[in-house]
């Protein structure tokens, strides 16, 4: 690695020299504009937009647009003149939790390394960082630019995160924000349920850059000559529109614990949430009295079926399911009818004695 800042780390009255090195590094495939029909590099050139000559790199100065539209011109001279103390140190100006840090403010991460003979005072400040469990807010200046950086231990070296500054960070103003939506007990269940089964410990070598590895495979096919093989589409779901959120949830623990039940609690819960979430999926119209109702008025028709069964023919065809309620129906109608008759005697004595 090469170092890209030099500088010292400032701790109180003790002054550590450090060398600055950049921890990560992209691995993306880069491609160069080209002519498609010979491969020709396309390069640019550098011209003026007033009178449309070439500039030259050593003649390129930067330049601020006011809203006037008039240019302010600065050179490497104006910069050098700027007054950045943080230009050769790194401040400490306080300890902090790490948790207090939200990681958004988080840009870029550098390792630093002690320089000559600041390593006696470089471990003293990692172990007394690593024994507090804390991390130092410091300020750096880099490439021509302060920034905010955290200072933490990582694997036994000083790691330097530079961070944004708070009017940096981006507010969210999204309309369901000051909407009042609200979840299910059951559904914000199923959903901590299916956290818990996918919970693991964290190994970044696990995961891999399925789309960098395909652009490796295209680019060595193309090289070769070979043909390119074609990555299977995942099928379309017509019916991604339509969500049954219970549904999709409770498979979703299912998968995650590799295809099983859940467990017995989960398991009745599921059970008790699926006529809720049907329920929900047809917009709540079995809670409507008149439906809820309906096979209590479907009932005359079977007596009717059984008092004159030369008329329902089609019925003969019907499944043993369907055929033992109708039979139970017409033993209830014949003991009624005999309940009927045993008291109608009685009736006629009194009517006789009267």
């Amino acid at each position: 690695m090469r170092s890209i800042w030099r500088g010292a780390v400032s701790f109180g009255l003790v002054s550590i020299g450090v060398k600055l090195y950049s921890a990560t590094e992209d691995k993306d495939i880069r491609f160069h504009q080209v002519h498609a029909v010979d491969g020709g590099r396309v390069k640019y050139k550098r011209v003026c937009s007033i009178d449309g000559e070439e500039v030259e790199y050593s003649d390129i100065a930067k330049g601020y647009e006011l809203p006037s539209g008039e240019v302010v011109i600065l050179t490497d001279e104006d910069f050098e003149e700027l007054p950045l103390t943080t230009r050769r140190e790194i401040e400490v100006l306080e300890f902090v939790a790490q948790d207090e840090i939200d990681p958004i403010m988080f840009e870029k991460t550098y390792y630093l390394e002690p320089d000559g003979p600041a390593a006696r005072p470089y471990v003293l400040l990692r172990d007394a960082l690593e024994n507090a469990g804390q991390v130092a807010i410091t300020k750096i200046a880099i490439r021509q630019r302060e920034s905010l950086a955290a200072l933490r231990v990582r694997d036994g070296v000083l790691v330097l995160h530079t961070m944004r500054w708070p009017d940096e960070i981006r507010r969210p103003d999204f309309a369901f924000l000051d909407e009042d939506i609200s979840v299910r007990p059951q559904e914000l269940k199923m959903a901590e349920a299916l956290i818990g089964s996918m919970t693991a410990e964290f190994d970044a070598s696990e995961f891999t850059d399925d789309y960098r590895e395909a652009m490796t495979a295209l680019v060595e096919a193309k090289a070769s000559g070979g043909e390119v093989a074609q990555p299977a589409e995942a099928p379309a779901d017509d019916g991604a529109a339509v969500v049954d959120l219970m549904s999709a949830l409770r498979r979703s623990v299912e998968r995650a614990r590799g295809g099983g039940a859940a467990d017995d609690t989960t398991a009745d819960d599921t059970t008790a949430d699926d006529t809720t979430a049907d329920d929900t999926t047809a917009g709540d119209a079995a809670d409507s009295a008149p439906e809820a109702k309906a096979p209590a008025k479907r009932a005359p028709a079977k007596k009717a079926a059984a008092d004159a069964p030369a008329k329902k023919t089609p019925a003969k065809k019907a499944t043993a399911a369907r055929t033992a309620p109708a039979k139970t129906a017409a033993k209830k109608t014949t003991a009624a009818k005999k309940t009927a008759s045993a008291d109608k005697p009685p009736a006629k004595r009194a009517r006789r004695s009267a």
